[in-house]
């Protein structure tokens, strides 16, 4: 499997849905991936967010008053309290011209009312200005990653699985997006909310807000104390989640395996070990998270009593006035919120950081060669090929190819043999450029492939691979993808002459089938034939066959191969195969192994050779050569 499985999506590092509460810290017991480089990784971010500097600065600002209005408020509704309770408490003393003064309390709900919808409006603008700042950010990140996918070399995937790749190019990014678009801002009014907050209450009482400031070390201390215990079950918790995971992939994708050698009731038993497992980690680590909310309430509630308690007093000696006790307890509620926001944003951020260097590793990759500006092109292409001293090596220390010499003439039919590993595609990948030589050259009629240009280069070649590629769209799409000015008529054409008509036709839409991504909807027979139709219909000057009849039967193998014999007539052509009887009328047949040229010649010189050829044709007909 060249994937891996999909992570299921969970809530965010950090954030324990539901456990927000007064002076509490929830979900800090979430497992936090950490950059290596936070600094280097942050700088970089940044610099995608330098282009829209203005409009995060309007944000920044409108985040600003919004949050100043609506920190303002309270206080506002405390003046009308107070003006309330004064005039109703003249009224029953029966003091003379004691009335409520309900016009003042008319002008605070008017400036209240205000004060709202400018903090809603500009709520709204923020939001609009930060949606379109995020989505372009991560169009110009996404765009980014396209970009050098399509500059790093072959080795580059063969080195990692496209899971991780795909990875880094969807979920990293998402989890970017998701931070700057939520967490970014929730962070400016957080840290303002706190501050003004903080100031309000200070302009109100400051022994009050000693009073109330004086719990958050507590709380800090019972944060640290269960977060300390979560954090190892939590930890359980993840990686059970992935052992389930894998065991449910790997079972559902080799049902029939499993099914076939009964081994139904071990994987169910296996699975039901692993979840069992998974409960009792899950359920130690949320009910211990859990414990957080409780906790804090506790604390919160010990600032309540303190406030009312010391406030009241005040109010009795006539130091403040009841309905600033009204919005300081208001004030005092909400204090809680704002740290425990900030506490897990910055677990977000630690996640998102590490998402951004992951796909900064990957636009670091190293890149192919750079072409040169002048390179050379080869307007009439004979299909005069050669490998003159060519080494070659996947790795530094492992010399795969030394000092290979081949010369293939115009329109020769070349078929490559040899034990696995001994290099044959090899050979495919250095006449694509996939990997570049160590030493020597190859030239394309006299050119060095490395003066050309890769897309010119590639375009000389047309492939049929040993491993299929379809992909999303329909037969005829698939069959006409190497050409832009293809007619229905050559589509069918190419189909019938790779013998792939008939079977398009039993279809139920016919050439209209629409393949999956995977092309699972056709036998991998079905496959190879639809690929080799592409092949005949993109018309090469040069072709390349990697094992391409190795996936089906043996009599369409034969019309197949005769309709490969026309295709190949004046061609150039490059024959990898295990099946010896395929290449007996090539012009030429390179015996490899470990990496070098051992034997050539047509086949029945290389019989007469009594050598390494004559070996392997015999292990495979050794009854007809009897």
């Amino acid at each position: 499997m060249s994937e891996k499985p999909k992570e299921p999506q969970r809530p965010a590092a950090g954030i324990n849905p539901g456990h927000f509460g007064r002076g509490g810290m929830a979900g800090m017991g979430m497992p936090v991936q950490k950059a290596k480089d936070f600094k280097g990784t942050l700088k970089r971010l940044l610099a995608y967010m330098q282009p829209f500097r203005v409009r995060i600065f309007g944000v920044l600002l409108a985040s600003i008053l919004s949050t100043v209005f609506s920190i303002v408020s309270p206080k506002l509704m405390g003046n009308a309290t107070t003006i309330l309770f004064e005039g109703s408490m003249a009224k029953l003393k029966g003091v003379a011209g004691a009335a409520i003064d309900f016009d003042a309390i008319l002008k605070i709900v008017l400036t209240l009312a205000v004060l709202y919808i400018f903090s809603s409006v500009l709520l709204y603008i923020q939001q609009k200005i930060m949606v379109g700042v995020t989505q372009r950010i991560v169009f110009n990140l996404r765009r980014d990653i396209s970009e050098k996918l399509t500059r790093v070399p072959l080795s580059f995937f063969d080195a990692r699985s496209h899971g991780d790749t795909m990875s880094r190019a969807t979920n990293d990014v998402d989890t970017i997006s998701s931070t700057m678009q939520q967490s970014l801002t929730q962070l400016i009014t957080s840290v303002v909310t706190l501050l003004g907050i903080i100031i309000m209450m200070l302009t109100i009482s400051p022994l009050l807000t000693l009073a109330t400031i004086i719990t958050l070390p507590l709380s800090i201390w019972g944060t640290k104390m269960i977060a300390s215990r979560s954090q190892k079950y939590f930890k359980g918790q993840q990686r059970t989640l992935g052992e389930l995971n894998g065991h449910v992939e790997e079972m559902y994708t080799g049902h029939t395996i499993v099914k076939a050698f009964g081994r139904e009731r071990h994987s169910v038993e296996k699975f039901n070990e692993i979840n069992d497992r998974l409960y009792h980690s899950g359920w130690k680590a949320q009910f211990i998270s859990g414990l957080i909310f409780p906790l804090m309430s506790f604390i919160g509630n010990i600032g309540y009593v303190l406030v009312s308690v010391i406030g009241g007093i005040m109010v009795t000696h006539n130091a403040i006035k009841i309905g600033d006790i009204l919005a300081f307890i208001q004030y005092s509620g909400q204090f809680g919120m704002p740290i425990t926001q900030v506490a897990n944003i910055a677990n977000v951020i630690q996640s998102t950081i590490a998402a951004a260097e992951r796909i900064f590793e990957l636009l670091d990759e190293p890149e192919e060669i750079l072409e040169k500006k002048e390179s050379q092109f080869v307007s009439k292409v004979h299909g005069h090929v050669q490998f003159e001293d060519v080494s070659f090596a996947y790795k530094s220390d492992t010399t795969l190819i030394e000092h290979m010499n081949i010369d293939v003439k115009p329109g020769q039919t070349v078929a490559i043999v040899g034990p696995t590993g001994a290099g044959k595609t090899t050979i495919v990948n250095l006449l694509m450029r996939f990997y570049e030589l160590i030493n020597g050259r190859i030239s394309i009629d006299g050119v060095d492939s490395r003066e050309m240009s890769r897309n010119h280069l590639r375009g000389l070649f047309g492939m049929v691979l040993q491993d299929t590629w379809l992909f999303n769209g329909t037969i005829r799409d698939n069959i006409a993808y190497g050409r832009h000015d293809v007619t229905e008529d050559e589509i069918v054409e190419a189909a019938r002459a790779a013998y792939a008509d008939h079977f398009i036709r039993t279809l139920p839409d016919g050439y209209d089938t629409i393949l999956n991504e995977e092309a699972s909807n056709l036998s991998h027979g079905q496959k190879q034939l639809l690929t080799i139709a592409r092949a005949i219909l993109a018309d090469p000057a040069i072709l390349i066959l990697d094992e391409a009849t190795s996936s089906v039967d043996t009599r369409t193998e034969v019309s197949i191969q005769r309709a490969m014999n026309n295709l190949m007539a004046n061609r150039t052509s490059f024959v990898i195969a295990h099946r010896l009887s395929t290449i007996r009328e090539a012009d030429l047949i390179l015996v490899m192994n470990q990496g070098r040229v051992i034997e050539q010649g047509t086949h029945s010189e290389l019989l007469e050779l009594q050598g390494f050829y004559a070996d392997l044709y015999q292990s495979q007909f050794a009854q007809k050569a009897v």
